[in-house]
């Protein structure tokens, strides 16, 4: 007998359904997220088994376990699933029997898993993006000290070579003075894996 399995995937905790090719549910269990623990719950089921779960907060451990264990795992895009399965009742337990329903009738709006390679070019593509977002922050941060004090900005900005020279001689009091040296160190610090990471990409 053919058995389709839904999780609900969350940060700490998963939700796992078990649904027999009749629609009725075997098991709907909580468990923490790792190998043994979820194996507790699949482990026995054959080889090929299909697996669901929605495309939410960190579900590429999940991916990599299905996968080494011979499983086949299908990525549901969550917006158009509760479009699908729209319920009343809404806890863990129920999304993760629809998602093994929706697995057993073939309605599963389905998203393309990336392979393993690819996830990781975008982890650090994001990567990358979070570092140069942290640094227009802490330049932002600086800017504001100036307006709080009257400060005109130089017509070439602060952080060039002669914008460098113009803020180090900057008179400003104590606290102000401690306050940009040190964001302008922790800007310094995100320079070199800015560089390298715009210059080589993340191949």
């Amino acid at each position: 007998m053919s058995v389709y399995v839904g999780i609900d995937v969350h940060r700490k905790r998963s939700q796992i359904a078990l649904v027999d090719e009749s629609g009725e549910v075997e098991v709907n269990r909580n468990v923490p997220n790792g190998v043994e623990p979820v194996l507790s719950v699949i482990g026995d089921l054959p080889i090929g088994t299909p697996v669901a779960f929605e495309a939410a907060y960190g579900w590429g451990w999940l991916v990599e376990l299905l996968e080494d264990y011979g499983y086949q795992p299908h990525l549901v895009h969550p917006l158009r699933c509760k479009a699908i399965a729209s319920a009343r009742l809404k806890n863990d337990k129920v999304d993760a029997a629809t998602l093994g329903q929706l697995l057993r009738a073939d309605l599963l709006p389905e998203a393309w898993i990336a392979p393993l390679d690819v996830r990781q070019q975008r982890a650090l593509l994001r990567h990358c993006f979070q570092l140069v977002r942290l640094r227009t922050l802490l330049r932002n941060r600086i800017h504001t000290v100036f307006a709080d004090l009257g400060h005109t900005r130089p017509a070439g900005g602060c952080f060039t070579g002669p914008g460098r020279a113009w803020l180090a001689e900057l008179p400003l009091p104590d606290a102000s003075r401690h306050v940009v040296d040190d964001l302008l160190a922790v800007m310094d610090s995100l320079r070199p894996p800015i560089s390298l990471r715009l210059s080589v990409g993340p191949g």
